[in-house]
């Protein structure tokens, strides 16, 4: 019998379409779960495929590569989308489906499957994923037969297919570089978020003392903490539990959909806020007012391109190219101070660093002699107080 890969989950909407493929389109299932950091009972979502009847299940870690190969990037893009969101579930769709397509491609499939909705971003990234590096179809009955949470629980009933009769209060998702938390209360954008969506995140009862971080980075990568060498996995669930504690990573706001519409999104980001602030500090720093300014456009249109799915785009590996050749000189220590939800920089250094203490300083010592600014200063200005005097402009008392 014919084969479709479905990348899975467990939850209902994975479980639901493994029953779509079996009876709807007569083909065996092979599911995959690909691990990402969101800290799932594994062996639970295995016996769960096989109690479904799915012919073969793969479970993939995949969290180095996650963090080596979209993390890192984000950090050294400091990719914030609609400069909030960290991109943690952006980033990790291509990752799933690219292993989704190995697995295809081993198991001889005839069809790629997913249980993203018509509503959400992440059947565009799925889709696009999946036909970047495959030419099979693509599947996605959630989406296909326009079910709603009521209409999948019925279709489940209707099959045989066990659920979980307890309502989850949100709709959750999650890796390693960030937690995104949508549904319940949380669909009025004027309700304040209830205490008990945030896991990650101490939002109650934060020390009064401030917490004081490190971070060094090597080439735009971090590669310790508080001067302690850590793997990339590690540092950043190491910094999302330093940083969670002190209150920092809580992110509320209005968001742009891939597929048109507004949503409000709560995201619980620590271990991310804390980094890109410090890598992006750290630019600053050893960069030049042009490539800075410069960096700024193409942080933002790279974060763009990894939110609406378009991470095989060509002009992303274009940015991505323009952005890795400025990370050489992103190299030193970054300090940052926690205290009561907030996060800042406090101090940094890099032996590539721009800034002249010598010249930057107003003390006696300065080496900087002010009378040249004068030149500097009346030709700067001279186009526009030209244009001033020829279109008439004057400033009123």
């Amino acid at each position: 019998m014919a084969k479709a890969v479905l990348a899975f989950s467990g939850g209902l909407d994975t479980s639901v379409v493994v029953k779509y493929l079996q009876t709807e389109h007569g083909l065996d299932v092979v599911t995959v779960t690909v691990d990402v950091g969101q800290g799932d009972d594994y062996d639970a979502i295995r016996t769960k495929s096989k109690r479904l009847g799915a012919v073969s299940h793969y479970t993939i870690d995949a969290r180095q590569e996650f963090v080596e190969g979209y993390v890192y990037p984000a950090i050294q893009a400091n990719a914030l989308y609609q400069d909030k969101y960290c991109l943690a579930t952006a980033l990790a769709r291509p990752l799933i489906a690219q292993k989704v397509v190995e697995v295809a491609k081993k198991e001889g499939a005839e069809a790629l499957a997913h249980g993203c909705s018509g509503k959400g971003n992440d059947q565009v990234r799925f889709d696009l994923a999946f036909m970047s590096s495959s030419n099979l179809p693509i599947l996605a009955p959630i989406r296909d037969k326009n079910l709603d949470r009521e209409a999948e629980i019925k279709y489940a009933e209707e099959r045989g297919v066990q659920i979980e009769t307890v309502a989850k209060k949100f709709s959750i998702d999650q890796n390693l570089w960030g937690r995104a938390i949508e549904g319940g209360v949380l669909e009025d954008p004027y309700a304040e978020p209830p205490d008990d969506a945030f896991i990650w995140t101490r939002v109650n009862n934060l020390s009064a003392e401030p917490t004081y971080v490190t971070i060094s980075f090597d080439s735009g990568i971090p590669v310790a903490v508080n001067d302690t060498p850590m793997k990339p996995v590690q540092l950043i669930t190491h910094l999302n539990k330093v940083a969670g504690e002190a209150g920092v990573g809580v992110v509320d706001h209005i968001e742009d959909r891939t597929v048109g519409l507004k949503s409000r999104e709560v995201y619980e980001t620590p271990g991310a806020t804390c980094l890109i602030e410090a890598h992006s500090d750290l630019e600053k720093m050893v960069h030049t007012i042009h490539q800075n300014r410069l960096k700024r456009v193409m942080d933002d249109e790279w974060a763009r391109l990894a939110y609406l799915g378009l991470w095989d785009e060509p002009l992303r590996r274009d940015v991505d190219a323009f952005i890795r050749r400025t990370q050489s000189v992103v190299t030193g220590i970054v300090r940052l101070k926690m205290q009561g939800g907030s996060v800042r920089v406090v101090g940094r250094k890099s032996k590539y660093s721009l800034y002249n203490a010598k010249s930057a300083t107003y003390g006696a010592d300065s080496t900087f002699d002010q009378r040249r600014a004068a030149g500097f200063v009346e030709l700067w200005g001279a186009q526009s107080a030209e244009a001033n005097k020829l279109q008439g402009y004057t400033i009123k008392e």
